[in-house]
């Protein structure tokens, strides 16, 4: 790493956080010395970056302060454009309307020389679309419903036709590729289940908020799935 990457690296790991970084932290997570800190910062403020700096609390760039547009490498650039399209192709209709709208805040600070050198519309990354709709109903609401820990009132039919409701807990969301999948706790059989989205028939949201616990929440399905003595019941 140069120390023009370096110097870009400083300001960005400053700006993500909203408390300080001291030099041993930064020296920790870029490789180098803290000597070498302190000569970056030093040099990151007389380019007009405001650094703050404070003895026992470390570095943080002043709320308001200038900092320098937004760079990219040429394999960065297509992560974040085939990362977009994926979203965009498979994530719901909220989340596809957003990728628009973030990719235009990208392309207006990234500088007229990125611009001028890298294909920014990458047409050689192609994601179809065409299970959108199949795969993704429901995903807007389901989402809104997890950030609020909202209980809601599912109708779902399993592969074999069999046709059921339930008041579940939504705990989050799992794409397989095709189909998303929703991880819940099911009131009825008061265990994890998890129902594919596109056999859902309805979603009721609930006015009854759940409260995640040691036992029931999305990590620990997780280590349920993979643990290899516990198997998941049928739905």
């Amino acid at each position: 790493m140069n120390k023009a990457e370096r110097l870009l690296q400083i300001v960005n790991l400053l700006r993500s956080r909203r408390t300080a970084m001291t030099a041993a932290q930064l020296s920790d997570r870029l490789g180098v010395s803290q000597r070498t800190i302190y000569r970056d910062v030093q040099a990151l403020t007389l380019s007009g970056i405001s650094v703050e700096g404070e003895a026992g609390v470390g570095y943080q760039i002043r709320a308001g302060g200038s900092i320098p547009p937004l760079m990219f490498t040429p394999d960065e650039l297509e992560a974040l454009m085939l990362g977009a399209r994926m979203v965009k192709a498979w994530g719901g209709s909220e989340l596809g309307s957003s990728v628009d709208s973030a990719l235009t805040k990208i392309h207006a600070v990234l500088p007229d020389e990125v611009h001028q050198t890298q294909n920014l519309n990458t047409p050689w990354l192609i994601v179809p679309d065409f299970y959108q709709q199949e795969s993704a109903p429901f995903s807007d609401d389901l989402r809104k419903l997890i950030k609020a820990s909202c209980k809601a009132k599912l109708s779902y039919q399993r592969a074999d036709g069999h046709y059921s409701e339930r008041v579940i807990w939504p705990l989050g969301l799992v794409y397989w590729g095709r189909t998303w999948t929703l991880v819940a706790w099911c009131e009825l059989r008061q265990s994890y289940r998890s129902f594919r989205l596109d056999r859902m028939h309805h979603l009721e949201p609930l006015a009854q908020r759940f409260v995640s616990t040691g036992s029931i929440n999305l990590q620990g399905f997780l280590a349920q799935v993979c643990s290899p003595e516990d198997q998941l019941d049928s739905l």
